[in-house]
């Protein structure tokens, strides 16, 4: 099973660990796409904050976020399941998994990223400020600028099993599973299911939504689950108490669709 994960806004600082290896990351085949997107980003936030600002889509008060870019290459690394934060990975909770639930995480998550297309959670990276909506003004819109170089790595860690996207839009549009491997691919969307004036209304709600699908990974990895397919995956949610809606894609060459439906936020 590979799991697609979106990547955090919020990101821990480096600490005092050793810089980044560019040659160490996984998904070897990302690595000159890297290179170039490293490159010029690191460029554009030494050379002028205010227009770095303005590609990055930052506030006046998130300026620090630019300096942090324009140090990338001797900042300070750490593992990619520490670096990133906030409502998924939180509910994810990584660091206090049992020693084999972790083991299978490491081995299934993959996280997307703006600047380093998509990491491992134990590669080692530096924090840094980049979504995939960004358009650089060399590279262009990161979202199209990873595709082709995506379309060439991604199958072989995708293999013949499970894929599992939680991604979000902006990150789905730098790969998208072709041909047989989309028929295994599963995407879930998250809905707040309540009765309004006898109605049930659905909704889906961003926060919430998030720390569903991080506890949803968590729950799958500390019951073993190895689903070798989107069915088997539904009937492994519904197994550990969640409530599941399924659509099977209409043809071939289509990925299917869960709904994953909870009447309680939090």
């Amino acid at each position: 099973m590979l799991v697609l994960l979106p990547p955090s806004e919020g990101k821990a600082a480096g600490g005092s660990g050793a810089p980044l290896d560019p040659h160490s990351l996984s998904l070897p085949g990302l690595a000159g796409a890297r290179a170039a997107v490293l490159e010029e980003l690191v460029e554009l936030c030494s050379a002028d904050e205010l227009k770095a600002r303005e590609v990055l889509g930052l506030s006046e008060g998130l300026r620090g976020e630019v300096a942090k870019n324009a140090g990338l290459l001797s900042a300070p690394a750490l593992p990619a399941g520490e670096i990133y934060t906030g409502v998924l990975y939180d509910a994810l909770g990584l660091a206090d998994l049992p020693a084999a639930a972790k083991a299978a995480a490491e081995r299934s998550l993959l996280v997307f990223s703006g600047l380093w297309g998509a990491v491992r959670v134990t590669d080692r990276i530096p924090s840094y400020r980049c979504s995939m909506g960004v358009k650089l003004p060399g590279l262009g819109a990161l979202g199209a600028y990873w595709r082709t170089p995506m379309a060439a790595a991604l199958p072989e860690a995708a293999g013949d099993g499970l894929v599992l996207d939680l991604r979000s839009s902006a990150y789905t549009s730098a790969w998208k599973p072709k041909g047989e491997a989309a028929g295994r691919t599963a995407g879930v969307r998250v809905l707040h299911a309540q009765i309004v004036d006898g109605v049930e209304k659905r909704s889906v709600v961003s926060h919430f939504n998030k720390a569903t699908k991080g506890r949803l990974v968590r729950d799958l990895l500390l019951a073993g689950a190895a689903p070798a397919d989107p069915a088997e995956l539904v009937t492994a949610l519904r197994d550990l108490g969640y409530m599941v809606e399924a659509e099977a894609p209409a043809k071939a060459g289509k990925a299917w669709s869960l709904d994953v439906v909870v009447t309680q936020i939090h």
